[in-house]
């Protein structure tokens, strides 16, 4: 059971306070989780011991999410209801910010009003919300300042709460029946100054973007699902096709959403290769940068960029590449963006990194984040075997696209 909710900005800085139970909760916890934080650093865990607290955080574009508790609960729930709450409010708000958040801070309590009630989760389907608490726009605050009723509330309660299917809208009508299913997914790899492949894993979402009329069955099956880890699903999958058969049999709900997210482990293989050698001698380092592909995807691979943190221990740096643009930011970060490999070369970047006086060699070797976007083509080697739609009374337009980009791909130097 929660008890109280945080909104803190990046400064630490309390924007809103929503307290859940008759237990009132100090905002001094919030003075003493930024204590900790801070001391932390980026070793900072999601659920924590206070003195006096168990808290829960979360952090969403600068937004630090705390819930607090003083009694024994599942600290998934926690953490899972703060990003079912940060999801929410980025989709009514249009974004997360702190000026948003205090734009609209009536919205704000309604929705938490809603979403959970006595510190436990209750209402958490974006489109049952969207019944009741009307989205924010300028009609709405024209209104609110002439009335007088900041209210958003609907007096009457969805329908769609009594029905055994509540992430749906109550008997949606479209005049064209359409579904579109992505596979969305993220590479992430280790690869040491040798070129050995260390690490090398696959995170993916099935994004769902539905637009059917009434209460359609969906049924969606994979050619490969044994290859699949670690899965999570939307609660509208019922889990024992997928138990049984792996298959996903689904009510969808209305509009897009996330269907079920996975793993796929102990890849083999990795799209491109960065060759990073650096010499330095006489208070000077030299460094050269060689990008390529490795492993032909049979798609375009384009959105490609390397970025690294030059050492504290650079004054200056004299960069410059055969393709693309190099840039230097004032806190010593270098991104050198390619887009596209040409047929005729391969991307190169070299230059000279300038030591600090006194320093005649470069003890510490910067590490390189390769970005990349492979669009129609999942590596995971996941495919879609089919999907089936039932209780429609026209045949809908069925769509399927991939997308593979980069996630944590890190070369050592």
């Amino acid at each position: 059971m929660l008890q109280c909710i945080f909104l803190l900005s990046d400064s630490g800085e309390v924007m809103l306070e929503k307290q859940l139970t008759g237990h009132r909760v100090d905002r001094s916890i919030c003075a003493w989780y930024w204590d900790h934080a801070i001391s932390q650093g980026d070793q900072l865990q999601p659920v924590i011991a206070s003195p006096t607290h168990y808290l829960f955080q979360i952090v969403r574009e600068g937004i630090t999410f705390l819930a607090c508790s003083q009694v024994e609960m599942p600290p998934l729930m926690g953490i899972e209801f703060l990003c079912r709450a940060a999801d929410v409010l980025a989709d009514y708000l249009g974004g997360l910010n702190e000026d948003v958040i205090k734009d609209n801070f009536v919205i704000v309590y309604e929705l938490l009003d809603e979403m959970i009630d006595n510190g436990f989760p209750l209402t958490t389907e974006p489109n049952i919300l969207r019944e009741m608490i009307a989205a924010p726009n300028i009609v709405s605050k024209m209104l609110s300042v002439v009335t007088g009723n900041s209210s958003n509330v609907n007096e009457t309660l969805p329908a769609a709460t009594a029905l055994c299917v509540p992430w749906r809208t109550t008997d949606p009508k479209y005049a064209n029946n359409e579904v579109y299913v992505d596979l969305v997914e993220e590479m992430d790899a280790v690869i040491n100054r040798d070129g050995t492949l260390v690490k090398c894993e696959i995170y993916g979402e099935v994004q769902v973007n539905s637009h059917l009329s009434g209460l359609p069955d969906l049924t969606l099956s994979f050619a490969n699902p044994s290859i699949l880890d670690d899965v999570r699903f939307h609660p509208c999958v019922r889990y024992r096709p997928w138990e049984s058969h792996q298959i996903l049999s689904f009510v969808p709900p209305d509009g897009q959403f996330r269907l079920m997210s996975y793993r796929v482990k102990k890849l083999k293989s990795i799209p491109l290769y960065l060759k990073p050698q650096l010499t330095s001698d006489a208070g000077t380092c030299r460094l050269s940068l060689l990008v390529g592909m490795r492993n032909d995807p049979g798609k375009t691979v384009d959105s490609i960029d390397v970025q690294f943190q030059l050492p504290p221990c650079i004054s200056t740096a004299d960069l410059s590449s055969n393709c693309g643009t190099v840039n230097i930011l004032s806190n010593k970060t270098c991104s050198w963006s390619i887009g596209r490999i040409p047929k005729d070369k391969s991307p190169s970047l070299s230059g000279t990194l300038v030591l600090e006086s006194g320093l005649q060699r470069l003890h510490v070797f910067p590490t390189f984040q390769l970005g990349f976007r492979i669009m129609g083509i999942a590596l995971s080697g996941l495919q879609i075997d089919k999907l089936d739609l039932k209780n429609l009374p026209h045949r809908p337009y069925k769509g399927f696209r991939a997308l593979t980009r980069a996630g944590h791909y890190e070369v050592r130097a």
